[in-house]
């Protein structure tokens, strides 16, 4: 079946990135894989942090040191605060066991930074504490879970489900996505249409980059050399 079967990164602004890199290395343990110049976005550059076989990088694009943080608008400011739609509310990272959690729940306190938890959530148990940027953090492990996350859904609430305004036949889709076999011919980009998700640019340039043959945009835009070769 067609879909996503991991997170490859996730990527935060941040108006200072030595900041965000000294406190994922010193403070969560997490290695930096990679700081270079960002592909197509003149003047930015990105920082890498290991996480597993993922990682969470940090974005720095000029200009970003000087847009304010707005609790409650840009940022949640703690794990059950609100944000803009479309913000990230909170930053969950992943253990293995319950000692692995509580090991670095003393590492992040031995660094100075106050941890809230465990708190335990059936599918999960949980530490909570702050980082650079007002970022919300959190570090969870499914280890000992009483009630595993699950396809049963065990953990799909009905009251929730009519809050959220999905029927018995959406809930039943989202439950199980319909297949997808790609076709022999890929399929070519749709006009570009305002009422679809699009990236916050001009119309003109949203048309020529969805309107570029995907060869021709692949060669244009690639660079795969590492900058320390």
């Amino acid at each position: 079946m067609t879909q996503p079967n991991a997170l490859h990164h996730i990527a935060i602004s941040t108006g200072n990135i030595k900041t965000q890199i000294e406190f994922f290395s010193d403070v969560l343990g997490m290695e930096l894989i990679a700081l270079y110049w960002m592909h197509g976005a003149e003047g930015a550059w990105h920082g890498f942090m290991r996480l597993g076989q993922s990682s969470v990088a940090f974005v720095f694009v000029p200009g970003n040191e000087k847009v304010d943080t707005k609790i409650g608008e840009t940022h949640s400011g703690h794990g059950a605060g609100i944000s803009a739609p479309g913000t990230m509310q909170h930053l969950a990272l992943s253990v293995d066991t319950q000692e692995d959690m509580l090991a670095l729940r003393d590492r992040i306190r031995s660094r100075g930074v106050p941890v809230m938890g465990p708190i335990h959530h059936g599918f999960c148990s949980s530490i909570y504490f702050a980082g650079p940027e007002n970022l919300t953090l959190e570090i969870s492990t499914s280890d000992q879970a009483n009630a595993p996350l699950d396809l049963d859904g065990t953990w799909i609430d009905s009251e929730v489900v009519t809050q959220a305004g999905i029927s018995e036949e959406e809930l039943a889709r989202y439950r199980n996505p319909a297949k997808y076999d790609s076709p022999e011919t890929p399929v070519q980009n749709p006009p570009v249409d305002g009422s679809k998700p699009q990236f916050m640019l001009p119309q003109e340039m949203l048309k020529a980059m969805f309107e570029t043959p995907d060869h021709i945009l692949t060669e244009a835009a690639s660079d795969t050399t590492p900058p320390a070769k």
